[in-house]
């Protein structure tokens, strides 16, 4: 094993993830069949919504995604194969020129324990996620995970045909933005390198932030809504040349979360007739319930996460009022017309920005 792959024992971290998770929801073996076939359905219907609404199709000759619809242990299987696939070499990029040995915190940080940390991340994420399509790793495939889908829907008390079209919509968006725009994945591995290339890690320093971030979680719990308070382990992050890789990554990925966002909610009535039902229901969701899942949440960077769900759409809906469909498909172009950070909550700015003076995206 390599320096850079013992860092994460991701076997391990699998082994870990399917013992701490439970099965789901009760169904039968004719419910959950049934489940199984509605949702390829669905994501095959899907298609052709999103794309009439988008005006995006898949770039000729590219691959031909798949569709998986898989349980919780399956959905552990396959990103710990994707986390491996990004993270070993971002883990190779940190090590590389450091020229004093680990100290303690780093030698007691092995890749054992840090195999066991991924694998209770990968436990807590694996209830929650109700599909996606995978960027790194393999790629090319979507991912439909059932039985979080069929819990949420029953919890949610919403018409399961609908909701399970309408999660599809969402998947099925990214999975066209990156079979359309085929440079997409490469400046994402391009800005992750670029953070990896900035970093230079001091285990004292790390310990010192890791009890900043600590500390934080403990006002999550009691309660407390401090917006100064370091925002999950990507506080860790404060090398400015860092801290500019990750504004990129976060705008891109702002943009590429709203859009699905505003596509799911765009196909309107017509095809999901509660759709106004479960985005309202949905929202809810989203906010999370007790104090573990608000460190959890708070921990994982998953606040966050919903920020970007928000100011995607933001960005996205006001592009279009202003500029049409067409207008915003400019934005997928080429690295170059991808939105600012700031541009995400000011839209017109990137029209300003952008449409005068960049190459036309392809109808």
């Amino acid at each position: 094993m390599s320096r850079a792959s013992s860092l994460v024992d991701w076997d391990l971290a699998g082994r870990t993830a399917r013992r701490l998770v439970s099965s789901g929801p009760e169904t039968s073996r004719e419910e959950a069949a049934a489940v199984v076939a509605e949702l390829h359905e669905a994501a095959a219907t899907a298609v052709a919504h999103v794309e009439a609404l988008t005006g995006l199709r898949p770039v000729p000759g590219g691959p031909v995604p798949t569709v998986a619809v898989v349980d919780r242990p399956g959905w552990v299987e396959a990103n710990t194969a994707g986390m491996a696939a990004l993270l070993d070499p971002l883990s190779a990029a940190l090590q590389k020129g450091q020229d004093r040995p680990p100290g303690p915190l780093a030698t007691a940080i092995g890749s054992r324990a840090t195999g066991v940390q991924a694998g209770g991340v990968l436990a807590f994420l694996c209830t929650r996620v109700l599909g996606q399509y995978e960027v790194f790793g393999s790629g090319g495939r979507l991912l439909l995970v059932a039985p979080n889908i069929v819990e949420t829907e029953r919890r949610l008390g919403v018409d399961p045909s609908d909701f399970r079209l309408w999660v599809c919509l969402h998947e099925v968006t990214h999975q066209l933005q990156f079979t359309a725009v085929p440079w997409l994945r490469g400046y994402l591995e391009e800005q992750i390198a670029s953070f990896a290339e900035a970093t230079d890690l001091d285990p004292d320093v790390l310990l010192d932030r890791l009890t900043d971030l600590v500390r934080s979680l403990g006002d999550v719990v009691r309660g407390g809504q401090d917006d100064d308070a370091p925002q999950g382990l990507m506080a860790l992050v404060r090398d400015p040349e860092q801290r500019a890789a990750l504004d990129r990554v976060t705008a891109v990925m702002s943009l590429v979360e709203g859009h699905a966002e505003y596509v799911m909610d765009g196909v309107g009535p017509d095809v999901v007739p509660s759709v106004r039902t479960l985005r309202k229901r949905f929202a809810q969701r989203r906010k999370g319930r007790g104090p573990i899942d608000r460190v959890l949440r708070r921990l994982l960077g998953l606040e966050q996460k919903m920020q970007q769900y928000a100011d995607g759409r933001v960005f996205v809906a006001g592009v279009v009022d202003l500029v049409g469909m067409d207008g915003f498909n400019q934005v997928w172009a080429g690295p170059e017309n991808l939105p600012l950070k700031d541009e995400l909550t000011d839209p017109a700015r990137w029209v300003t920005r952008v449409l005068e003076t960049r190459p036309a995206f392809p109808a």
